[in-house]
């Protein structure tokens, strides 16, 4: 029997493409030179997609419209806003992802650039490669996490995760979201501006796309106020950068960390002129380990869909019944 039709949106890791191969007739969309054609040849075969927030690829409407006989879209990472999911779920085509896999990683992440913002460890590890401990004396003195006092912003598995986290470090937590959560003694915020007046320090681990696109405005960095930190392991898209920057030239707020940016990789280059400004590539659940068990789940996920099975994790908007 002809396996059955699957695009990659991009570049996947020799784990992922190896298990898709072994399943699926995979054709590549970043391995051909007119994509755009390739895509208009195989689109009314394709039953499959496997994409991802790395790909740079949207599956849009357009795309999703293209394809007549589409079942399911596997994604590699939990945050699936690349995707239209309005669109797939009018289709009744499943969306699945890759949770809980990388909760801990991205928990220890946020931690570690948590502490490098706060304590300024990588200016400080700058200062002493250019030879300015010898010339110039020791480091200047750097904020502190045993003042501190954090809000999260979004509190799901991560966020639970990195909670644990500070817990055992002694800073006090409170939390954002659009309920109260049951078993959560965290005070409980359902204003973000409120919580910035009473915290110091804030850490984005929540959804991105239109309903948190700019949630971290100006407004929210002025409550913050002069001690404040922010820091973000969620999307891009949930933080106001040109604020951000703002905030941080005028010291409105005191430094920021960030793993992720509204255009990536090709991101806002100025960031890199702020010296109160701690920037990763993206690098969140990025150990081989991790990036192995994601992998195999999306791979998990797709072959459950051509063996005719339920897949493990599809996303909440669109739910398995069946095919």
């Amino acid at each position: 029997m002809p396996r059955p039709v699957l695009l990659s949106t991009g570049i996947q890791m020799p784990l992922v493409a190896e298990g898709l191969e072994k399943t699926f007739e995979v054709h590549w969309l970043n391995k051909v030179p007119d994509p755009a054609r390739l895509l208009a040849e195989i689109a009314p075969k394709v039953t499959a997609i496997c994409t991802g927030a790395h790909t740079g690829v949207k599956t849009d409407a357009a795309m999703i419209g293209q394809m007549p006989q589409l079942k399911i879209i596997g994604n590699l990472g939990v945050g699936y806003d690349s995707i239209d999911i309005a669109a797939a779920a009018k289709r009744g085509i499943v969306i699945t992802n890759t949770p809980d896999v990388l909760n801990e990683e991205v928990a220890d992440t946020a931690l570690a650039l948590l502490l490098s913002t706060v304590r300024e460890l990588p200016q400080a590890e700058a200062y002493m490669r250019a030879g300015r401990w010898a010339k110039e004396g020791d480091y200047p003195l750097t904020g502190s996490l045993r003042d501190r006092k954090v809000g999260m912003i979004g509190f799901g598995r991560i966020g639970k995760a990195i909670a644990r986290r500070l817990e055992a470090f002694g800073v006090p937590i409170a939390y954002f979201g659009r309920t109260k959560q049951a078993g959560v003694a965290s005070p409980f915020y359902s204003d973000l501006v409120a919580m910035a007046r009473d915290v110091d320090t804030l850490i984005a681990i929540l959804p991105g796309g239109a309903a948190t696109k700019h949630i971290v405005n100006a407004e929210v960095l002025a409550a913050l106020g002069p001690r404040g930190v922010v820091i973000n392991m969620a999307r891009g898209s949930i933080l106001d950068e040109a604020a951000l920057k703002a905030a941080l030239r005028a010291k409105t707020i005191h430094a920021a960390g960030l793993d992720v940016y509204a255009s990536e990789p090709d991101f806002d280059t100025d960031l890199l002129t702020i010296p109160n400004l701690v920037l990763l590539p993206h690098v969140g659940s990025a150990s081989q380990l991790t990036r192995n068990r994601m992998g195999q789940l999306v791979v998990d996920n797709l072959a459950a869909y051509a063996a005719g099975k339920p897949p493990p994790t599809p996303v909440p908007e669109t739910p398995f019944k069946s095919w």
